[in-house]
């Protein structure tokens, strides 16, 4: 028995051993081929691997600015500010094992913050001009010997300037890109000073590290304490140590990832509409004049519903209405939304890199009352709550990180191919900010689709009034500017039905 004891002991420090060395060796080689450079972490290497000729991983932003703004000036602002992240003057040098952040030799900001001009007399006018540009740059792949972002300047546009943003999805996910922009505007500040940090940790390591941090408000409002329950409980699964007492919440815990899993795994296919097939790789894109923000919370504290439910809702609505125009009548249809959802503290979002999960949100899209409409989006979100789905997501893009690109391409794909949109909300300032002491009226955002997703819709909250943009694939939707003029009627139709209930007594 002692010998078995023994001759394990020794067979794993062996296997420790010819870790050590192989990492070793394998650090010696990438820094005699110049290759040094901090490792990307496995999730942000899935991103980048998700690009194909239908999808480019790329975020990208509209600002829309009064009065103009100045070309040399946004180019002292982006280097005095933006550049002072190291992701932002870095690019990316791949490998067979991964991925690596490697400093751009003489790197000239004016490389990366590029003047547009819009063509003149195109039908629908500068607005329209200004979203066939972004759906184009949308397919335009970055240059992979520079840092993986863009800016592209209109200086005379509207009366003031727009400011087109293209950021690679490996950078950065949307929430911790909020804390970009906050350092970006008039008062704001660079990161904070951080650490030289050693090669990124392992898939594990930030794993266990999302499950221990508390949800930030996003995730809580989306799935509560049983969320928070969650994370604490999974700790269990990092420290066995921790003892005995947590064995029940364990138990139960366990028998929750089982069920999540397996929802996962089992989702059915989506209704058949014209919004789900084959990608051809064109995109168009679209938004439109905000809601306020106030008129949303009065319907959604009328109804006993959140204002996510009541955005969801006119979401489903207005995409409903869209196929009816179109002839797919979506009476009786659903089809299902991928929804991020944060699993990092707000106050370390200036670390950028991607920490969230997604689950699968069943949009009502045949129900064509609004009202019945809001209480069946509310009930798919109360049953949501307490899903330990989105780590569950997380880790699935931390074991593709680990693959080959044809295997991470083929886990993915049980994602999208059952998946027909990306919806993200992103909570940003309650007041209009200043840039360049020109005022940023208008903020726009659209999200990647990865595998045959077509479809992307983006919610976000500035200034007190709620901005929409769609960007959609020309061959699966050629006219999103339909879906987005169908939202402003919708939530009007819910409004109006709201103040016609019989509220009071008599």
């Amino acid at each position: 028995m002692a010998t078995r004891i023994v001759r394990s002991v020794a067979q794993q420090a062996a296997r420790r051993a010819a870790r050590g060395a192989v990492k070793q060796a394998t650090r010696a080689v990438r820094g005699a081929l110049g290759l040094a450079g901090e490792r990307m972490s496995k999730v942000d290497t899935a991103w980048l691997r998700m690009d194909s000729e239908r999808n480019l991983m790329m975020i990208i932003g509209v600002w829309t600015l009064r009065p103009r703004i100045d070309y040399e000036a946004l180019c002292r602002r982006v280097e005095e500010r933006l550049l002072k992240y190291p992701r932002f003057r870095q690019h990316v040098v791949e490998d067979a094992t991964g991925a690596s952040w490697v400093d751009t030799p003489g790197l000239d900001v004016r490389q990366l913050v590029v003047r547009e001009k819009l063509p003149r007399g195109r039908a629908g006018g500068e607005q329209a001009a200004l979203q066939a540009r972004v759906g184009q740059l949308a397919m335009q792949p970055l240059d992979r010997q520079l840092p993986l972002w863009r800016f592209h300047l209109v200086e005379d546009f509207d009366g003031g300037s727009a400011l087109a943003v293209r950021i690679h999805h490996c950078i950065a996910d949307g929430i911790a890109l909020i804390s970009v922009v906050l350092s970006l505007v008039d008062g704001g500040a660079p990161p904070p000073q951080r650490r030289a940090r050693g090669p990124a940790p392992d898939g594990g390591h930030w794993i266990a590290e999302s499950l221990l941090k508390p949800f930030t408000d996003l995730s809580v409002k989306a799935f509560d304490a049983a969320g928070a329950g969650a994370a604490r409980s999974l700790h269990l699964l990092d420290d066995p140590r921790a003892g005995l007492e947590g064995s029940l919440e364990l138990a139960r815990l366990a028998y929750q990832v089982a069920g999540d899993s397996a929802a996962l795994l089992l989702m059915p296919d989506d209704s058949k509409t014209l919004l789900k097939g084959q990608p051809e790789g064109r995109k168009r894109v679209a938004w439109c004049a905000p809601l306020p923000l106030d008129e949303i919370k009065a319907v959604g504290k009328a109804l006993n519903c959140s204002i996510n439910d009541v955005l969801l809702s006119c979401v489903s609505g207005a995409i409903g209405e869209y196929l009816r125009g179109q002839g797919d009548d979506p009476a009786g249809k659903e089809i299902r939304a991928m929804v991020p959802v944060n699993l990092r503290p707000m106050e370390q979002a200036w670390k950028l890199g991607n920490r969230f999960g997604m689950v699968p949100l069943v949009l009502p899209i045949g129900i064509e009352n609004p009202i019945e409409r809001i209480y069946e989006v509310r009930r798919r979100m109360e049953a949501l709550k307490g899903s330990t789905q989105p780590l569950l997501a997380f880790a699935v893009l931390t074991v593709a990180g680990l693959l080959v690109k044809p295997a991470q391409d083929l886990l993915l794909g049980l994602f999208s191919d059952k998946t027909t949109a990306v919806i993200t909300n992103v909570p940003g300032p309650r007041e209009k900010l200043r840039f360049l002491g020109a005022t940023l009226e208008q903020c726009m955002f659209w999200v990647p689709q990865s595998g045959n997703i077509g479809l992307g819709v983006s919610i976000l909250s500035y200034g007190g009034n709620v901005q929409f943009g769609v960007i959609a694939d020309a061959a699966l939707c050629p006219q999103p500017q339909k879906i987005i003029d169908a939202f402003a009627p919708e939530f009007a139709k819910l409004s109006w039905l709201t103040l016609m209930l019989p509220w009071g007594d008599g």
